[in-house]
């Protein structure tokens, strides 16, 4: 293909997807299944890697994330980013629309105001500024004068356009950061399977987020966006508030739209309305943002130190419930975390009937002070997930106890550790029966070991029959043990061993994130096995030298020492190891560590590897991928267009290398 014709498709390719974008998160109408769009993402992000010098801040390639941040620089907003006064009835809504009337010096013979009434959603607000087109910064509320520069964070986010076309410069949207009900389940199922603790709800998780300094763990994170406001409208032609969101989705950005409404007598009908409505969304909406729809409006009636006089929240009272609380068990799951669990009088909160309800964890038991025999108050945190939201100490029982946390695992009997700076207590015995089935699961899922044909009703017939007491026995498993199990026919039977069989020379990081070793997940399982190049290498490895492995912090590093010092999993490595499961890299002995111990940093564009490449084969040679120059880097490798971190190695005196130095240095030219 000849550079004009390159040129042309990787621009055809982007404004494809920057359509597409447009379609499904501003018009909610995607043309187009997710599988072409995948692929038209994979051939433009496949062009850009072969011809790097293609690649463009701007293409929609470039949602990954970057490198991390030391951290966040405070940015002074073009106005400020006032929060709204709530109101919780009838009553102060009608005192809020004579406020707004007195304001504009209208009568009661004068005609209603208009309002614009939208969902508030509870989520985190941001400011967005595009530039001659193209997203220039992005930051948090703060304190309302200042925030956080997070663009790298934002960056991440598809939903938010990396250019807008034919739009006044600058222009600057402010909207909420969320996440769906749908996004935050799938975050919580995949923290559960990598031995984390689940965030408490969405806004919870989303607020976290958009904390961090590494924007690449953003990017693998649910967040949504809606805008609500166009700073300076009038300047873009836009007169009310109705008219500015029309305007913001015809150019490409989410919004959840408006309703007008005229008068007090109007807003408590949108407020009926969205009683009921707001339960439909796959997003948390706790009540409904008022404002004057015409904006010249605004200018005369001003705003406080604090809230704009222009605009109030109605927030909705979250349902709540008594009941009594039965019992308090603990429950061990996959990856040994020990969560405790409400029994309750069944009670009907929010459009369903409760039973359970979460208590999180140890702290906050402790912090509630629960107790069996409790009146204790209920609600669902984000319309979702029961939780209990107080005692009522009035009705205590007399004779209650304090509820004592165990000590040992209710399960297997073995001690329950837990780390300093954790919330989650666990069991660390692998060989614990309530974790067995669902670690024998994941063992066999797709994204470990991936064997064919061991789902749940197999293992469950498994375990159940005696034939599997940990995951070392299923490599013993034959097609005669397995044809009188139910529904298991011969060629059935034939195919599953088989398929446990071909399982054994599975990737070292796939046998990594099988065994389920607590806080390491498949990417971090990657990075191990790249480092480390076998199970007994990392094995041998202590807590400081593991955390100075990229992306491996003192609680990764602390859950790996402590597995593998359990005698009970060192047992079953050596059972798999006697299975005949392969446990290190292929190319494990032919690598020859040469970096060890260096610090390297890459900047700027290289024609040979891509940033995660490169990054890779340093940490594969022994050496540690840094994302900043400091005193303690060994060398730098420069390609075109490095900035500051090439300037900052020359003045701390840092060697610098070029790509091609680079592969002499490591024998590879």
């Amino acid at each position: 293909m000849s550079r004009t014709a390159l040129d042309k498709r990787v621009e055809e390719l982007r404004s494809l997807i920057r359509r597409y974008d447009h379609e499904y998160y501003a018009l909610a109408r995607p043309t187009v299944s997710d599988r072409e769009y995948d692929r038209l993402m994979e051939e433009l992000k496949r062009l850009e890697d072969e011809h790097p010098g293609l690649r463009s801040p701007d293409s929609p390639t470039q949602r990954v994330g970057g490198e991390p941040l030391e951290e966040f620089r405070t940015v002074r907003h073009s106005s400020p980013m006032l929060s709204l006064d709530n109101t919780y009835s009838e009553e102060e809504l009608a005192a809020f629309d004579e406020r707004v009337r007195r304001g504009l010096g209208r009568g009661a013979e004068d005609p209603p105001v208009t309002y614009a009434v939208e969902p508030k959603m509870d989520g985190v607000a941001v400011t967005v500024v595009y530039e001659d087109g193209r997203l220039a910064l992005g930051a948090t509320r703060g304190d309302g004068s200042r925030g956080d520069d997070i663009t790298a964070n934002l960056r991440t986010i598809r939903a938010i356009p990396l250019v807008l076309r034919e739009v006044a410069s600058p222009l600057e949207v402010r909207g909420e950061v969320y996440m769906t009900h749908a996004g935050f389940r799938r975050l919580n199922d995949r923290a559960r399977a990598e031995g984390r603790p689940p965030f408490v709800n969405p806004r919870n998780a989303t607020a976290g987020t958009l904390k961090l300094l590494d924007p690449r763990i953003v990017a693998r994170r649910p967040l949504m966006v809606a805008f609500y406001n166009l700073v300076e409208g009038e300047r873009h032609g836009v007169g009310t508030q109705l008219e500015a969101l029309e305007y913001l989705r015809s150019i490409g950005l989410p919004t959840h739209g408006g309703q007008p409404a005229e008068g007090p007598e109007g807003l408590m009908e949108r407020v009926k309305e969205w009683e009921s409505r707001r339960r439909e969304l796959d997003f948390d909406v706790d009540g409904l943002v008022v404002k004057v729809n015409a904006f010249p409006l605004y200018r005369r009636l001003g705003a406080t130190s604090r809230f704009p006089r222009w605009a109030i929240a109605f927030k909705y009272e979250a349902e709540q419930k008594p009941t009594r609380l039965l019992e308090i068990v603990v429950q061990v799951g996959r990856t040994g975390a020990v969560t405790p669990t409400a029994i309750l009088e069944p009670v009907f909160v929010s459009g369903t009937t409760v039973s359970r309800a979460t208590l999180h964890n140890a702290d906050e038991i402790e912090r509630l002070d629960v107790r069996k025999g409790d009146t204790v108050i209920v609600e669902k945190a984000g319309e979702i997930i029961p939780k209990v939201v107080r005692v009522v100490k009035e009705l205590r029982p007399r004779g209650t106890r304090k509820f004592v946390f165990p000590t040992r695992c209710p399960s297997c009997g073995s001690e329950l550790v837990r780390e300093e700076g954790e919330v989650a207590i666990r069991c660390v015995n692998l060989a614990c029966p309530a974790q067995r089935d669902r670690a024998i699961m994941h063992y066999a899922s797709r994204g470990a070991m991936d064997i064919e044909g061991l789902g749940e009703r197999v293992v469950l017939l498994l375990t159940g029959q005696g034939l599997v007491a940990d995951v070392s026995d299923l490599y013993k498993l034959t097609a005669d043990d397995l044809v009188p199990l139910e529904r298991m026919g011969e060629k059935s039977a034939e195919n599953l061993v088989a398929g446990i069989a071909e399982s054994r020379n599975r990737e070292l990081w796939r046998f990594l994130f099988a065994l389920g070793i607590p806080n390491v997940g498949a990417h971090v399982a990657r990075v191990l096995a790249r480092r480390y190049g076998s199970v007994d290498a990392l094995a041998a490895a202590g807590e400081e030298e593991l955390t100075v492995v990229n992306e491996v912090g003192p609680v990764i590093a602390r859950s790996v020492v402590q597995f593998f010092a359990r005698p009970e999993n060192r047992a079953l490595l050596k059972r798999l190891a006697r299975a005949g499961v392969r446990m290190e890299s292929e190319s494990h002995h032919a690598v020859e560590r040469v970096l060890e111990g260096q610090t390297v940093v890459v900047t700027g564009t290289l024609q040979r590897f891509t940033r995660d490449e490169i990054k890779g084969l340093i940490e594969e040679l022994g050496g540690h991928a840094a994302g900043s120059v400091s005193r303690k880097t060994s060398f730098v490798v420069a390609g075109e267009e490095a900035g500051s971190k090439l300037d900052k190695a020359r003045k701390l005196g840092v060697p610098v290398l070029t790509e091609a130095g680079f592969l002499e240095r490591i024998g590879r030219s």
